[in-house]
């Protein structure tokens, strides 16, 4: 592969958001560096007003210490990344999160945690909450509690000379190598169907995990891997950033989050934030920013019917 083609696809690496109900995946200095030029930097949340309504359903001791830790997952856009200074975090995320604040007149304290990390510390206290384009599972559900602002899902990418055109049914993939990111429920899906070839009388598909975005994408360039699942807005976000590559389909839609301890008291003045946010507009400014406006959701809900 050409200088140029290593470059792209390592760009394109840092464009792969691990999921909607996946895990955010790891962002090195080479990816955060390739993506620093495509990330997005206008502030549209600076104008929010404290809705005194919203702000009145927080729990009074919340509101008496004025903060709320935040536990977030850095991976790729339109996510949550790194802009150039290596510190600062920007994405969708990173936007919705500061905007509800605002909305409730508090101050987030936030803290750059691993995706596989944030759930089960919410559970521990150690977070007031967790953001990382959490999809809202029934598993997930059992332990954690969801205030909705987006709808994104699985999908899947190829090189523009794959004769995939698209994919309802992962016995379509029999026979092929699929990279996914490590610990997540892409990989939980396929190797959960992993027999359906075998049954269907084909070999079966290889899933080849990554840990590093980087090695993920350029692993689809160099012919290692036939084809992509990730996150629907990471996926044509990466697509747009790189010649060469397709977003295929889209596999199955779920909603996107705010993650909280099971029982938390703070979901109901989320929910009300999220939902002011869509009536004074900020909502679909946020959406546009980043390119997911088809993952507007109509109203934002506590622990929706879940999937998967």
């Amino acid at each position: 592969m050409s200088p140029n083609a290593t470059g792209a696809a390592v760009l394109l690496a840092a464009a792969a958001l691990a999921l909607t109900s996946c895990a955010a995946p790891k962002q090195t200095a080479n990816t955060a560096g390739a993506a620093e030029e495509k990330i997005p930097t206008t502030d549209v949340v600076k104008d929010v007003a404290q809705d005194p309504a919203a702000a009145k359903l927080l729990p009074e001791a919340v509101r008496e210490r004025g903060t709320l830790t935040l536990a977030t997952s850095v991976g790729s856009p339109p996510g949550a990344a790194y802009l150039p200074d290596g510190k600062t975090v920007a994405g969708q995320d990173i936007d919705f999160a500061d905007a509800t604040a605002k909305v409730l007149g508090l101050r987030i304290d936030r803290e750059v945690a691993s995706f596989e990390a944030i759930l089960p510390a919410l559970g521990s206290g150690k977070y007031d909450l967790g953001t990382g384009n959490f999809g809202v599972t029934k598993e997930r559900r059992k332990t954690v509690d969801f205030v909705t602002y987006i709808n994104d899902g699985q999908g899947f990418a190829v090189r523009d000379d794959s004769p995939l055109k698209k994919v309802t049914d992962l016995t379509q993939l029999c026979g092929r190598t699929v990279a996914t990111s490590a610990g997540t429920t892409f990989e939980a899906t396929l190797e959960a169907n992993r027999a359906k070839c075998a049954r269907a009388g084909e070999q079966p598909y290889e899933v080849k995990t990554y840990a590093d975005q980087g090695a993920l994408w350029i692993s689809l360039q160099q012919g290692r891997s036939d084809v992509v699942m990730s996150t629907i807005n990471g996926l044509r976000y990466a697509v747009r950033q790189q010649q060469g590559l397709r977003f295929l389909n889209e596999y199955q839609r779920l909603d996107v989050g705010f993650a909280f301890k099971k029982g938390s008291a703070l979901t109901p003045a989320f929910r009300a934030a999220v939902n002011r946010l869509q009536k004074d507009g900020t909502y679909d400014r946020i959406l546009k920013k980043w390119g997911t406006s088809s993952s507007a959701i109509d109203a934002s809900r506590i622990n929706p019917p879940a999937k998967g």
